[in-house]
């Protein structure tokens, strides 16, 4: 090793340690217990740091659990899954900006549909800066750069997957950590508090696509991965039983969990045979039938004034529908147009209806071009991987990606409306992207595979 400063190698470890030790004993004299914190916290960052810029995938793997574990909410429900998925997309863009040649994407037909949502949320935002009604506030800067930024994080976690997820073994720990988190998470919130035990506060509560993923991953698991042991197949039927039981009996007035649960297992069984498919739509008709009107009963008032809400939010949509009226402001303008006779803001509660709202009729149809161009390429895929986990994966994103559309009419779980569930939300929308960017993950595993395949 060539000397430093004329310093031999011992004299120079020498004099690193005494520096370290001054420096030590001066924060000990001089800095704050937050300062001190932050010091002790700094290595564990940089070796966080390092760790995600070696392996990319493992970043992948911490954001699908850290928002089901982490206790944390900082300000406008900023959260472990939106620190984390903001990291690695800035540590990728980094690493394309320092290595030549890297500045590329996987080639998929899904990225053009993000990058025309992308585009039309942007022009949307900026129209949202026009005083569109006259004796109206305008929502917040801060509040629609959020708005703004759950859009963008949703693409960012969905490129992220497609293109940091190497092969099949991470995209197998992304879905086992997922599940193993996602069974403890539903065993302390729900199952010890059924049984007496209150341990519901340790977790936060999680939105409807996580109840959705995990029917769908443990589901296709289960009945598909032949590789697994029948002893781990029994333990994934039990979580999804578990889940359903969730739903059905302690949560049963979210329609939008069970509801989109049921679809979710319908799509497999129909994506895997669409003769069983067609002779159980008869029982799920029924089943449906049974569950809401027993929901109606209970529920009716409800049920009614969303009816309400989404009529006034169509006289609102009127006022700009090619490009909507920006992120979060249709918010500020509902009081103008009475519910009931009440002057007040209030949400859709649907996904769509917020699309339209936020970024028009265009937006929505970049919207549904992105989930037709998903839906395509998992029904693509399913015909081409072999049994396995890589099997039960696609029938499982194809599952998961019908729960997320029915979801998205009885909520905004989907892409989160900030005044409603907001960044808070993302911890559990971010879960469907994140799946459904490993089915273009998987797809170029495939490519790899077969060099002389064409893109599909």
């Amino acid at each position: 090793m060539r000397p430093f400063l004329g310093l031999s190698q011992p004299r120079l470890r020498l004099l690193l340690v005494i520096s370290e030790l001054l420096l030590i004993a001066a924060l000990a004299f001089r800095a704050s217990q937050r300062q001190l914190t932050l010091v002790l916290l700094l290595p564990i960052g940089i070796a966080v740091v390092l760790a995600f810029l070696r392996w990319p995938a493992l970043g992948l793997v911490a954001a699908s659990v850290a928002g089901l574990i982490v206790p944390y909410l900082g300000p406008s429900g900023l959260n472990a899954s939106t620190i984390l998925v903001a990291l690695l997309l800035g540590l990728w863009l980094l690493d394309m900006m320092v290595r030549p040649n890297q500045i590329q994407l996987v080639p998929s037909r899904t990225f053009w549909s993000w990058l025309a949502f992308l585009v039309v949320a942007v022009i949307s935002f900026g129209i949202g800066q026009l005083p569109w009604l006259t004796f109206a506030l305008h929502a917040p800067l801060g509040a629609q750069l959020g708005g703004l930024a759950i859009i963008v994080l949703s693409a960012g976690v969905f490129l992220l997957a497609a293109n940091r997820i190497p092969d099949l073994r991470w995209l197998s720990w992304i879905t086992w950590a997922f599940l193993a988190a996602g069974a403890m998470l539903l065993l302390v919130r729900s199952v010890l508090p059924a049984l007496g035990i209150p341990t519901q506060n340790v977790f936060l509560t999680i939105g409807t696509v996580f109840y959705i993923w995990m029917v769908a991953m443990a589901f296709s698991q289960a009945i598909f991965n032949t590789d697994l042991h029948p002893g781990w197949r029994l333990v994934l039927g039990g979580v999804v039983l578990i889940t359903l039981y969730v739903l059905v009996f302690l949560k049963f007035e979210d329609k939008s969990g069970w509801l989109s649960a049921f679809a979710c297992i319908a799509a497999i069984i129909a994506a895997r045979s669409w003769r069983v498919g067609l002779a159980l739509i008869p029982v799920a008709i029924l089943s449906a039938l049974l569950l809401w009107s027993g929901l109606v009963a209970t529920d009716e008032y409800s049920i009614s004034t969303r009816f309400d809400a989404w009529a006034i939010m169509f006289q609102i949509i009127r006022i700009s529908p090619l490009l909507g009226l920006g992120f979060a402001n249709y918010y500020w303008y509902t009081p103008l147009f009475p519910i009931r006779g009440y002057a007040v803001s209030f949400n859709s509660h649907n996904n769509y209806v917020d699309i339209v709202a936020q970024t028009g009729v265009v937006g929505l149809v970049c919207f549904l071009w992105l989930l037709w161009e998903v839906g395509r390429l998992g029904w693509q895929l399913r015909t081409q991987v072999t049994g396995g986990f890589a099997q039960a994966y696609v029938y499982g994103s194809l599952g998961g990606l019908a729960g997320m559309v029915v979801a998205g009419m009885l909520g905004d779980w989907v892409l989160p409306f900030f005044y409603n569930l907001g960044l808070n939300g993302f911890r559990s929308s971010m879960i469907g992207w994140l799946f459904l960017g490993g089915l273009v993950s998987l797809q170029q595993m495939l490519i790899r595979q077969k060099p002389t395949a064409t893109q599909q």
